[in-house]
């Protein structure tokens, strides 16, 4: 059986394409902003194993409640900021694992490459700029609309 997946966005066309592409449920986080608890009810109480936190301290508490006991967090991303309160009583009672991950040097890239080639993944590319336009390409990631990676090409 493959993993089932429980995906958050404020957009909900975006969660009309992952529900398309497989996601079991989706939470518009917009409409639903304890969705950590929303992802309780769909576990029925037991929680989540991993989660791809893309927000940072803005949402970590959503996460510290959505992960179930012993599960694991990888933080990718800081959209809501490089700080902020964190309820670390939460995390330590449910034994969860939270990294911090980046994929930063050159040898961490080709590995990460070669695991998705292995694993015959291919990633959703929304757009390709000209590295002329990055700025532009800049300019889509920052108005939110895009659904998957935004690409330089040169």
């Amino acid at each position: 059986m493959g993993a089932r997946v429980i995906a958050t966005s404020s957009s909900n066309e975006k969660l009309a394409r992952l529900r398309e592409m497989g996601a079991e449920h989706t939470i518009n986080y917009k409409e639903t902003p304890d969705w950590g608890k929303r992802v309780k009810e769909l576990t029925n109480g037991e929680g989540v194993d991993h989660i791809v936190e893309v927000g940072g301290p803005g949402t970590l508490p959503q996460s510290f409640d959505a992960i179930k006991i012993g599960g694991h967090i990888a933080l990718i991303g800081i959209l809501t900021g490089r700080e902020g309160e964190l309820p670390t009583a939460k995390l330590m009672a449910k034994q969860a694992n939270l990294k911090g991950l980046i994929v930063g040097s050159r040898r961490q890239q080709i590995e990460m490459i070669r695991a998705l080639e292995t694993l015959d993944m291919h990633p959703i590319i929304d757009r390709e700029f000209p590295l002329a336009e990055i700025a532009d390409a800049f300019r889509h990631q920052e108005s939110g609309q895009h659904f998957g990676k935004i690409c330089l090409t040169f």
